[in-house]
């Protein structure tokens, strides 16, 4: 399925990608691509979500709406309304929302993060309480406090409560399953980013499997999905496997 509408806005639009074989009752995953939070297009990564159906899952990858259109949280309600279409519509495709997982590379990464464990958001879209059972985040930017980049500061400097910004004030013991992965050559993100999320998650005693890869940089997770890349890092085999364990 390609151009699905979860709403109104242009960018808020997705496509799905199912497994070519099999009876269905696949786990649901969404993946949130990066780009700064100004930048992306969800056909530049039809081969990630490819890759993930071909390991059997029903993906969903949605376009957001983008800075400098709109800032915080305006991609973070976008975001949990493409959840709530996954829920509503994975089944018709062989998806089982039972069986529901978040995923992101950077910025999406972020979100996936945001979603998974501040529950006001999905909340916010009439999702269950506890219907994300596991989320996967690569080369995220968790811990991004204080504001001190461009970056950082055009898209969340208008926050007055930048502490509830952070993925890392969102804590807890019944968090979703967290798989957690970065480049130890990362210097866009810093690796420190997946360190203090997973330190505090398993501090709340949460769920978390950390990965820290020698010799990637931001992109390499991301790209360590797609075929000629895979021998650099066992990311796909890895994440999948843990959000499918998870997942149910």
């Amino acid at each position: 399925m390609r151009g699905a509408f979860y709403g109104d806005h242009p960018r808020q639009r997705l496509d799905v990608y199912a497994p070519a074989r099999g009876a269905g009752d696949w786990p649901v995953l969404v993946f949130f691509y990066g780009g700064a939070w100004n930048s992306g297009c969800r056909r530049d990564y039809a081969w990630a979500a490819r890759a993930l159906a071909a390991q059997g899952f029903v993906v969903v990858m949605p376009d957001y709406r983008l800075h400098p259109e709109v800032v915080y949280p305006a991609f973070l309600e976008d975001a949990a309304l493409a959840v709530r279409w996954a829920v509503k519509y994975a089944p018709r495709l062989g998806g089982n929302p039972a069986r529901l997982s978040l995923s992101g590379h950077s910025a999406g990464a972020y979100i996936a993060a945001m979603l998974a464990l501040d529950p006001s958001w999905l909340r916010g879209a009439d999702v269950a309480p506890g219907a994300v059972k596991a989320f996967a985040g690569l080369s995220g930017p968790y811990a991004i406090l204080p504001l001190d980049g461009p970056i950082t500061t055009r898209t969340f400097g208008h926050v007055e409560d930048l502490p509830a910004t952070q993925p890392t004030s969102f804590a807890r013991a019944d968090a979703p399953a967290a798989f957690l992965a970065t480049g130890e050559d990362d210097h866009t993100v810093r690796p420190r980013n997946t360190r203090k999320l997973a330190k505090v998650l398993r501090a709340a005693g949460a769920v978390v499997e950390e990965q820290v890869y020698p010799g990637l940089d931001h992109a390499a997770p991301l790209l360590a999905l797609s075929r000629p890349f895979r021998r650099k890092a066992p990311v796909l085999a890895q994440m999948t496997g843990f959000l499918r364990a998870k997942a149910g």
